[in-house]
């Protein structure tokens, strides 16, 4: 057999086809948008299956994937879609003329019952190749099956419903073994439940579907020719086994709910609609004699679940006589009907036909119609071939009828994802709300399309929909993008004088209060809006215009603060005499240059409360720019105020430890001017080091001199070390703070003696007071009774002094004693050293003739030599070449010098003729001179041993190479 996978017909079946049109419906012109929307490809899109059957089609069925048609009349081709190369054929097994009637296949293709027009029905299960017939069937003509998607399975069917010809429904069950093939007979029971009848009596049951609602609750459809039924019930809990039975006995003694129509012509049908994915359907389309039928399933209702009933009636070209609709199938937006010749498509939107495709008559006559629930393909068949339809993108032109149905937000969820759809709507519905007088509304779709910006502006200015206009260009300004910055700048200016225009007339009418005040807010957050907040920031010069010219100093102030330009709302506040809201605005944002800018302002309104402004900054604030405020506050103020100025002073040099010289001298100013009592005390706290003191002490000496702080005067001139002009200053305050200055000297005892001196003379001469002369005499061990006397008139007599002479001469007498014990001791040292000397110079050492020079390894006694009590032995030159680089310079020139006059000294004389006596007199000299040199030159040469004296200590950190020759040594070693 051909394969059965999709091929599209060839150009014949092709150009046969009425080309897919889309909905007539009026599409508003936008002035800009000319691209074409869609793609013109057809919605329904044929495709003939390249299968030649070996005999005529009886019937089509299929589910699942699953397809079964019946071939001749004892045939049954069973073709699984998922493979289709691999088909499976069964034969029916009848030797009589009975031939297929209809068949039913269930939701998941694996029940298949076959009515025979001999009133017998087969059953076919997929997993099984034997037919088996369904003995309490017998007898009746099926006519329609209502399958259990609940409960059925793929080896049982649960409680189904079955419709008869004589217009019974039976209910019944159906179930194989898993063991074997059959345990026992498939069909479980087979029972009446109900009779449908029209007014002639009992009619065929010509469709049957069972759904499940909310709250448990079933609804059950059936129709016969003419009529509709709808069954509601609920089904016993624990009894769903037991079938669907006491739905249908609510109804034995009255007649269910249901709808009929006059026209018929001998049958109908019923399509349903399910969504993916979805169990229950969703839309429903009748075919009957009048027309079809259609609407939406709505399960909430409590005794009919047909919703939004609409009939479409048949067209004039459909000829009901001869050209009867066939089947009908339900999509999510369409019915096609099926007639003998062609197959019709409606939309359910607006009942138009959007597609008509004629078959060839070679084909012959159309058979049926059949959807697969599950995959959503539609199948028609002829005696001879076999159709499919794919549904393609089939809400594509849905948009555009919602739109004309002005269903604007449905016509918007259809083409949300395209763009150029999307803005036809919305004009669309913002001329509807516009024309509606729904025009803030109309403003915010306006915004949302691509129209020009003039025209909509102008549209609502003519109309005079100030507030419309105002919603319209918020949305424009929020639709815009970062860069298109002049458009924003122009939206922002425009928005803020509509607001301005409109506070003010509403401020004026008390009846529109609350309006106001919603306006006012509104306006509060469009000046405080982020996205607004670039441009509101670089155009703030003309947004402070606008507000200014409306007079409207309340939102200056409020903008102000949303630009943080606290300086204007500062200054607003001060010139408004607000010094406490402006303070708060400066302590709320602590910028410090604004502090600076309103401190001398604030200060004199509010000293106290600025003075705790300042201090909460605490060092983010120089104390050095509010010395100026200060200062002009402190100069018209009392004592009483000039107390902040000491307080934020005190804060900043005591809390904050400031070290700056001018905050320091500015204290010192306003102690000395105010708080002599604090001055003293501030000076003694600062110390007497003049590195550590932060004030200066020129000019604080020269301030606390102006104010006659003799005391403060006396500490500076400590400070600065001028101790005879403190004593001196001292002497006029009081005698003891002199002598305190006296003793500070301690390393200079001449000028503290004399410091003493003044002390005593202003005792003797300006306080004549003898007792305290004597007092000041035994305080100072320094001064002597011979330096006072000159200062004592000549009626003073030697009574008052003779105690003091006394003292003084057993002073002195102790001194000549001392000194005298002194010199015994010198004498008695001098003599030792001499005897240590001459016992030195006999003492000697032994020299080996092996011993080697302890420097260069050579023997010692080729050369002049050195030997050192520690057993070390040197050549003179190796120990003067050890020695001679660690010598101090000054060294290093003498024993050059030296060794200078040594070479001079060895040279003979060049005169030839000397007296003898010169000559003797000469060599003794020069022989002496000789031996005084060689002394001298080893004094320092041979002072210590250079490996064990204080040269070896002083060279422990010198490296053992010379840096400078460190590269030269390291190269010799690669």
């Amino acid at each position: 057999m051909a394969s059965i996978l999709d091929e599209y017909e060839d150009s014949l079946y092709r150009s046969a086809s009425v080309q897919q049109s889309r909905a007539t419906v009026g599409i508003p012109h936008s002035g800009y948008v000319n691209a074409r929307l869609e793609k013109e490809t057809p919605i329904f899109n044929k495709q003939r299956i390249d299968f030649t059957p070996p005999e005529k089609i009886n019937s089509l069925v299929v589910s699942s994937n699953q397809l079964c048609m019946s071939l001749g009349k004892d045939t049954l081709l069973r073709i699984d879609l998922g493979k289709p190369d691999e088909p499976n054929q069964v034969e029916l097994g009848r030797k009589d003329e009975a031939k297929v009637y209809k068949m039913f296949l269930d939701h998941t293709g694996s029940h298949l019952l076959i009515a025979l027009n001999t009133s017998e029905c087969l059953y076919l299960n997929r997993s099984v190749q034997k037919v088996r017939a369904l003995s309490r069937w017998k007898g009746h003509l099926i006519e329609s099956v209502g399958w259990n998607k609940f409960l059925g399975t793929e080896t049982n069917t649960g409680p189904i419903l079955v419709g008869t010809a004589q217009g019974q429904i039976y209910e019944a069950e159906i179930s194989v073994s898993e063991g074997s093939l059959f345990s026992t007979n498939p069909d479980q029971y087979f029972r009446q439940v109900y009779t449908l009848e029209e007014e002639s009596g009992s009619a065929p049951v010509c469709c049957l579907e069972i759904e499940q609602g909310i709250e448990g609750k079933f609804f059950i459809i059936a129709t016969t020719r003419k009529r509709l039924f709808q069954f509601v019930g609920k089904v016993p809990e624990g009894t769903e086994q037991q079938g669907f039975g006491s739905i249908f006995a609510m109804h034995a003694d009255h007649l269910p709910s249901f709808r009929e129509f006059p026209a018929s012509f001998g049958f109908s049908e019923i399509a349903f609609y399910t969504p993916k994915l979805r169990s229950n359907p969703r839309s429903f389309a009748w075919m009957m004699g009048n027309g079809v039928l259609y609407g939406t399933l709505d399960y909430s209702r409590p005794d009919s679940i047909l919703s939004d009933e609409r009939v479409w009636v048949y067209p004039s070209d459909i000829d009901l006589t001869v050209n009867k609709p066939i089947s009908i199938v339900l999509t999510q937006f369409h019915f096609l009907l099926l007639l003998p010749d062609r197959v019709m498509a409606v939309c359910t939107l607006n009942e138009q036909v959007v597609f008509q495709d004629l078959f060839l008559e070679k084909f012959g006559t159309l058979t049926r119609m059949i959807k697969d629930p599950m995959v959503q393909q539609i199948w028609i068949h002829t005696e001879k071939v076999v159709f499919r339809y794919h549904v393609q993108r089939e809400s594509r032109d849905v948009w555009k009828m919602y739109m004309n149905m002005n269903k604007f937000d449905l016509a918007k969820e259809y083409c949300k994802d395209r763009p150029e759809c999307l803005d036809i709507v919305l004009a669309k519905e913002a001329e509807h709300c516009f024309q509606n007088k729904r025009y803030l509304d109309s403003a915010k779709c306006y915004a949302l399309t691509q129209n020009y910006f003039e025209e909509i502006a102008l549209k609502f200015i003519e109309a005079k929909q100030e507030e419309a206009l105002m919603e319209f260009l918020i949305k424009k300004l929020n639709s815009l993008k970062h860069s298109e910055k002049t458009q924003t700048t122009l939206l922002t200016t425009w928005l803020t004088e509509l607001y301005l225009n409109w506070l003010g007339i509403l401020e004026g009418d008390p009846s529109q209060r609350n309006l106001y005040l919603d306006t006012r807010e509104k306006f509060r957050t469009f000046l405080s809006s982020p996205k607004n907040k670039d441009c509101l920031f670089n155009n703030r010069a003309s947004i402070y215009e606008l507000l200014a010219s409306h007079g409207d100093t309340e939102h200056m102030v409020y903008f102000a603060v949303i630009m943080q330009d606290y300086e204007r709302v500062v200054a607003h506040h001060c010139q408004h005499d607000e010094y406490d809201e402006a303070l708060n605005v400066l302590s709320r944002h602590r910028d410090e240059k604004l502090f600076y800018k309103f401190s001398p302002v604030l200060i004199q309104h509010i000293p106290k409360k600025v003075v705790d402004a300042w201090i909460s900054m605490g060092s983010r604030l120089d104390a050095r720019n509010l010395i100026p405020a200060l200062v002009n506050y402190s100069q018209s103020a009392s004592t009483q105020q000039i107390n902040e100025a000491i307080r934020y002073m005190e804060f900043c040099v005591y809390q904050l430890e400031e070290t700056q010289q001018a905050i320091h001298n500015y204290l010192l100013s306003l102690y000395a001017l105010c708080r002599p009592d604090s001055l003293l005390s501030y000076l003694e706290q600062a110390g007497t080091n003049p590195n550590r003191i932060h004030y200066d002490l020129k000019y604080a000496l020269r301030l606390c001199a102006e104010h006659g702080h003799h005391h403060a005067c006396v500490h500076i001139y400590k400070v600065m070390e001028l101790y005879e002009e403190a004593v001196d200053l001292a002497l006029q305050v009081d005698v003891d703070l002199a002598k305190s200055c006296a003793d500070l000297p301690e390393d200079d005892e001449e000028l503290r003696k004399k410091l003493w001196l003044k002390i005593a003379r202003h005792v003797v001469q300006e306080e004549k007071d003898v007792k305290k002369a004597m007092a000041c005499l035994s305080s100072c061990a320094l001064l002597k009774i011979e330096d006072v006397l000159p200062f004592f008139p000549d009626f003073v007599t030697i009574d008052h002094f003779k105690e003091a002479i006394c003292n003084s001469l057993e002073d002195y007498n102790k001194h000549i004693e001392e000194l005298k014990r002194e010199m015994e001791e010198a004498t008695q040292s001098a003599k030792r050293i001499r005897e240590d000397i001459q016992e030195m110079r006999n003492k000697y050492g032994s020299v080996e003739p092996q011993e080697k020079c302890a420097a260069c390894d050579f023997p010692l006694l080729n050369r002049p030599f050195y030997l050192f009590l520690c057993g070390h032995m040197f050549h003179y030159d190796c120990l003067l070449q050890a020695v001679f680089p660690n010598l101090p310079a000054y060294k290093q020139a003498k024993l050059e010098d030296l060794q200078k006059k040594l070479a001079a000294t060895s040279q003979p004389s060049k005169g030839h003729h000397r007296p003898k006596d010169a000559d003797t007199a000469s060599l003794g000299k020069g022989q002496q001179s000789r031996e005084q040199i060689k002394a001298d030159i080893d004094d320092i040469v041979a002072a210590e041993c250079v490996y064990c004296g204080e040269l070896m200590i002083r060279s422990i950190d010198k490296p053992f190479i010379d840096p400078q020759k460190y590269e030269e040594e390291m190269q010799s070693w690669l």
